[in-house]
């Protein structure tokens, strides 16, 4: 089967396009960006038996849909956590209503919805139950990580100060101005946020660190979570990102994810506190 994965946008710091090359190299796919416009669209779409179509709300993205249906193609859509209640609940009334006229009638036309995680897949079924579809990936596949389930293993010390590095866009979701209140004040804590890195920078800054702080409120996956744990860091992660809740009992990458259990529901005071509270149990 011939594939075509279209993405909002070609950048190595775009979780959404990472996700595409990895399974496009997986499946012998292409990716596409519709900045390629209308002409680009229908040449990526025509020759192929499958498109997937990455990402939610842009009308390239609606555009990229119809190609697929009007070409008989098998159209499979990828929400990449565009329907977590957290975001959705961000959003103003145009993207949940008008736009969620369309999303809804493209999802329910769609051959199949992916998710992450079995909670994304959750999120969808509540937003349009008459999906035909849903089906989880396993993205975890495309990273070395240590056993999930095997037992804590020796972790290296950690340095004084506590060398913590945040990897990722400044968005409210993603709970950059939570860490940065929690570690203030903290003298044995070094913070560092990098925003905008990849290639040998993005090594440099996991070479740099102790523990990498993913505070997010809202993520289908998280990569820069798999990217840490692979590389053998300690990993602070919140329940935004369900993907990494660990098993009951296990020790969760041989004791390097730390994982924040009801952190989406406290208040603003609580996560903080919660972020400041897994620091100090680092050092400890």
């Amino acid at each position: 089967m011939i594939r075509v994965h279209i993405v909002p946008a070609t950048d190595e710091t775009n979780g959404v396009w990472r996700v595409a090359t990895l399974l496009a190299k997986e499946d012998g796919g292409r990716v596409v960006c519709p900045d390629c416009g209308v002409r680009g669209l229908k040449d990526a779409v025509s020759g192929v038996d499958e498109v997937w179509v990455h990402g939610m709300w842009l009308p390239r993205e609606w555009a990229a849909c119809l190609m697929a249906l009007r070409g008989g193609k098998r159209l499979v859509r990828m929400t990449h956590g565009s329907l977590s209640p957290v975001y959705l609940a961000q959003q103003g009334k145009w993207k949940k209503r008008l736009a969620g006229i369309v999303e809804r009638r493209l999802l329910r036309r769609a051959d199949a919805v992916v998710a992450t995680c079995e909670a994304e897949a959750e999120w969808i079924r509540a937003y349009e139950p008459r999906v035909k579809r849903v089906e989880v990936t396993d993205v975890k596949r495309f990273f070395n990580l240590p056993d999930e389930d095997g037992p804590a293993a020796a972790l290296p010390p950690v340095r004084s100060p506590l060398r913590a590095l945040y990897l990722g866009r400044r968005h409210p979701l993603k709970g950059v101005d939570l860490l940065e209140e929690a570690a203030k004040g903290m003298r044995d804590v070094e913070l560092r946020i990098e925003t905008d890195v990849s290639g040998a920078e993005k090594e440099k800054a996991f070479e740099w660190c102790d523990v990498v702080v993913a505070p997010t409120l809202s993520e289908n996956f998280g990569l820069v979570i798999a990217e840490a744990l692979e590389r053998g860091k300690r990993v602070v992660a919140t329940d935004g990102a369900p993907a990494w809740a660990p098993r009951e009992g296990a020790a969760a990458y041989g004791g390097r994810l730390v994982y924040l259990r009801g952190f989406v529901g406290e208040t603003r005071a609580e996560r903080v506190a919660a972020l400041n509270g897994a620091l100090k149990a680092i050092l400890r």
